[in-house]
C-alpha cells in the first residue's frame, strides 16, 4: 500500500489561514478576501458537480488552494462504505486538486439510516480494527492522504478500553493517515469529560497534524456544546497557540456552520487566528 500520508510536504502542511466557502458568501468572496489564504469546502455541498456550484468551484480553485472536509462518510459506521458516495467524493477532490481530504472519526449512518449527526465510537480495540481498514480503503481509492478529525462527544460509548487520545493515535498509526485537529473539540471534550487539554495535545505526534479547525461553542453552564455557530473564545485561542507551538505552522480553517456572519466579520476573525498562530511561534518554550 502506498504511504499517502508521507507524501505531504511542508508547503502543503502550511497553506496559511482560511475559512469555509459558504453559499452566503458566493457573491463576494472573490472580491472581498483580505488575509484569506485558503478555502475549505464541505464536500457534500458540492458533490455531483453541476450548475452554480461547479462554476463557483472552478473560479475558487483559480484564486485559492482548496481543501475538502466531509460530514457523512461514516468512516466508523457498521455498514459497508458507500461506493457511490466515495466515487462522487473522489471526482470532487480530483476536480478541486486538493492535496488531501478529511472527515470525522465517528459515524453518521447505520443499517441504511442517515442520522444527520456525528455519533461517537467506543474507544475499543474492536472499533480500531473496524476503522483502520476502512481508512486504508478510502486512501487507496482516492490516491490521496486522508485525515480524520477528532470529534466532540457528550457521553462515552459503552465498551471503552482506552482513552480518547489513545484511541485516536492507535487508529492514525495503524492506518497511516493524518489528523485534522479540531482545537475547539479538544477544549469541549476536555471541559465536559474532565481531562487536561494540553496533555491531549502533547500526546499527538506533530507530523500527523496536517490541518487545524478552530471554532466557537455554546456554554450551557454544566457542559458546553460544540456548535460551530459562535465566535472563538479566548481559552480556545490560547489552546490553539499551545497546539501551534507543539506542531509548528499548519493550515488553519475557521469552521463556522451556523449563525454564519457577514464575510467582513469572518475576515476579521481570520486575522485574529493569524495573529494567534504567529504569536505562538514567537514564544520561547
Amino acid at each position: 500500500m502506498t504511504n499517502y500520508f508521507h507524501t505531504i510536504d511542508n508547503k502543503i502542511r502550511n497553506m496559511g489561514f482560511g475559512i469555509g466557502l459558504r453559499r452566503k458568501h458566493f457573491g463576494e468572496i472573490f472580491d472581498n478576501n483580505d488575509g484569506i489564504d485558503v478555502l475549505e469546502i464541505t464536500s457534500e455541498n458540492f458533490m455531483k458537480l453541476g450548475g452554480k456550484e461547479h462554476d463557483i468551484l472552478a473560479k475558487a480553485k483559480e484564486h485559492f488552494p482548496l481543501v475538502a472536509h466531509g460530514v457523512s462518510m461514516s468512516i466508523g459506521g457498521p455498514d459497508p462504505l458507500n461506493e457511490e458516495y466515495l466515487q462522487e467524493l473522489i471526482k470532487l477532490v480530483k476536480f478541486i486538486e486538493t492535496p488531501y481530504f478529511s472527515d470525522h472519526l465517528s459515524y453518521s449512518s447505520a443499517f441504511g439510516v442517515e442520522y444527520h449527526d456525528l455519533i461517537p465510537l467506543p474507544f475499543s480495540k474492536e472499533a480500531v480494527n473496524h476503522v483502520v481498514p476502512r481508512i486504508k480503503q478510502v486512501q487507496d481509492m482516492a490516491g490521496l492522504p486522508f485525515l480524520v478529525e477528532n470529534p466532540s462527544y457528550y457521553v462515552e460509548m459503552p465498551g471503552a478500553e482506552m482513552s480518547e487520545i489513545d484511541f485516536l493515535l492507535e487508529i492514525v498509526e495503524k492506518a497511516d493517515c493524518g489528523i485534522l485537529l479540531d482545537v475547539n473539540n479538544v477544549f469541549v471534550n476536555a471541559t465536559n469529560h474532565g481531562y487536561d487539554p494540553k496533555k491531549y495535545i502533547d500526546a499527538i505526534p506533530r507530523e500527523r497534524v496536517l490541518q487545524y479547525h478552530i471554532a466557537g461553542h455554546f456554554d450551557e453552564g454544566e457542559f458546553i456544546i460544540d456548535t460551530h455557530g459562535a465566535d472563538i473564545i479566548d481559552e480556545v485561542f490560547k489552546l490553539y497557540e499551545y497546539s501551534i507551538r507543539h506542531t509548528g505552522p499548519v493550515t488553519t480553517i475557521i469552521e463556522r456552520d451556523f449563525e454564519i456572519p457577514p464575510l467582513d466579520d469572518l475576515i476579521a476573525e481570520n486575522k485574529l487566528v493569524r495573529a494567534a498562530g504567529t504569536r505562538a511561534l514567537e514564544v520561547e518554550v
